[in-house]
């Protein structure tokens, strides 16, 4: 029974986020921890090192993977499972998991002797021996994070195109495990050395736990390389302009990461802290009902069911932002609360806790944008459309860049503000890619789109309120906020009290999905249901 629990398909899109979400929230407090145990061991200064050594090898391994052939791979994997083609299907995969390890192999082959090189472009604030310091880590990183990482990512894809999404989910999850122990354990002995050495102990574990998984799909990998096979090619097709998206996208992050090194010590490490932060909700909720529609909606689009596939967009889109307004609401009031539980360590000092909470407020502005981008982006990949998105995609890296230029070195403006345009960009940019995607799927019920949409957001502002009222009055007559106890208190009364009035309101306004959410609490103690229901769509009519 328990390998059958993880080994089971999750047939539902609502399984399929159940389970992604429950490991993607375990993996992003898992990543928390581990930035606590950061600030517990190392200075801020330090801790900028530490990120400085991932800026390389996330951008090889977001160029490869990051939507490039996860998201290219997964449709075109399925066409042919849809087909009845489960052996061309499996000859795809390994050529994919083949040209790209030869790839990667070489690509980390040029990097290593250049990193000098590209670390004194990337972090021009920095000191000859910060830099020397960072060659060394980006080096460790390089070598054991990214092989692993991209393999893993495509072992990924397969599994999630025979909808097994548990064990995938849990990838993430012993990655953070490993990045942990090389703090906890390592760290005594070699300093900064293991923690870096962790992330590799990490990547590899991520590779290794999905590994008997693939062979319940009856997978067996073969060593073959064939640059005719048609569809190489239709991946191809999919992932340049998704390739070309991610670069300029990990272009427009490196350029933050710059502005960042110009500003002063310690800010790459609250602009990393606070944008990590707000991905929580984004990797808890946007992120899971996004990948897990994936395939379904590639199912409806190869099909030609375009009603199924509207449908399928509007209720993941309003679950989405069911979830993810209320939380941008709690790091918007509760910023500097949740930045002392998560982050509040003794070289953490006050002044950086303010510009980090700061900082998490501006990026908050744009949740609810950034998980629609990510739901937009794969409804066009599932319908074999990789232009579109990469026009919208590239105007918005653009403006990101820009705005974060003009609000760093022309108005001299902090940390936050990097924020602030991440924030603008993001909502143009998920407001562009709907207003695109609706003319393709020749319209959606407008009263289906935005009445949800607008009911929601007048739940969230009254919760707002309701959580602002009891945070300044606790604060300033009851509790002692210098205390974690207290403050973990407060924090958690704030936060009953504005869940209690957001899922009334949402009662109130007759939001469909709060029944979604009394769902969940009932089946919480039920989770094999969850995992395994055997037919019902999310939020299906």
């Amino acid at each position: 029974m328990f390998k059958r629990f993880f080994t089971r398909k999750q047939t539902s899109i609502l399984s399929a986020a159940f389970a992604i979400a429950a490991m993607v929230f375990t993996s992003r407090v898992l990543g928390l921890v581990r930035n606590r145990l950061l600030t517990s061991h190392f200075t801020p200064d330090e801790i900028d090192l530490y990120f400085a050594a991932l800026r390389i090898p996330n951008f090889l391994y977001e160029i490869l993977i990051a939507g490039a052939i996860t998201v290219a791979f997964i449709p075109v994997f399925t066409s042919y499972l849809s087909q009845k083609k489960q052996e061309e299907a499996f000859t795809i995969a390994a050529i994919i998991l083949n040209i790209a390890g030869i790839i990667v192999s070489i690509a980390v082959a040029i990097l290593i002797p250049l990193t000098p090189l590209v670390l004194r472009v990337i972090v021009p604030g920095f000191t000859d021996a910060q830099i020397a310091e960072t060659v060394y880590y980006t080096r460790i990183v390089l070598v054991l994070q990214v092989l692993p990482l991209v393999i893993g990512n495509i072992i990924t894809g397969i599994l999630q195109s025979f909808k097994r999404f548990l064990i995938p989910a849990m990838a993430p999850v012993v990655y953070n495990i490993g990045s942990i122990f090389g703090i906890v354990v390592l760290t005594p002995a070699w300093g900064l050395s293991g923690a870096i050495y962790g992330i590799g102990l990490g990547a590899v574990l991520f590779l290794i736990i999905q590994l008997p998984l693939l062979a319940t799909v009856a997978y067996h990998h073969r060593f073959i390389v064939s640059l005719r096979h048609k569809g190489l090619w239709r991946l191809v097709r999919l992932m340049l302009p998704r390739t070309f998206v991610v670069g300029a996208s990990q272009v427009d992050a490196t350029i933050d990461f710059m502005l960042a090194s110009l500003i002063g010590p310690g800010s790459i490490t609250v602009f990393a802290f606070a944008q990590q932060l707000q991905l929580l909700p984004i990797g808890l909720f946007g992120l899971p009902i996004a990948q897990a529609a994936l395939p379904t909606l590639s199912e409806y689009a190869a099909e030609g069911k375009i009603q199924a596939f509207k449908d399928s967009i509007l209720t993941s889109l309003h679950q989405i932002l069911f979830f993810v307004f209320p939380a941008s609401a709690m790091l918007i009031v509760l910023q500097i609360p949740i930045v002392r539980l998560f982050y509040g360590a003794d070289q953490f000092d006050w002044p950086v806790t303010v510009m980090t909470g700061r900082t998490i407020m501006y990026f908050s502005f744009s949740l609810f944008a950034q998980s629609m981008i990510l739901l937009f982006s794969r409804a066009f990949f599932a319908l074999q459309d990789s232009r579109t998105p990469v026009i919208v995609a590239v105007g918005s890296i653009v403006l990101n860049s820009l705005l974060s230029l003009l609000f760093v070195m022309w108005l001299r403006l902090d940390v936050w503000s990097l924020g602030l345009s991440t924030s603008i960009s993001s909502i143009i940019h998920a407001f562009a890619l709907l207003y695109v995607l609706d003319k393709k799927v020749h319209a959606f019920d407008r009263t289906r789109l935005f009445l949800p949409f607008i009911k929601i957001m007048t739940a969230t502002a009254i919760m707002a309120i309701f959580i602002r009222i009891p945070v300044k009055l606790l604060d300033t007559l009851v509790f002692d906020t210098t205390r974690t106890f207290s403050l973990l208190v407060l924090t958690g009364i704030a936060s009953c009290i504005g869940l209690a009035t957001y899922i009334f309101f949402a009662w109130f306004f007759n939001i469909k999905e709060v029944l979604l959410f009394m769902v969940f609490a009932r089946k919480l103690t039920k989770v094999k249901d969850i995992l395994f229901e055997p037919s019902r769509e999310v939020g299906g009519e």
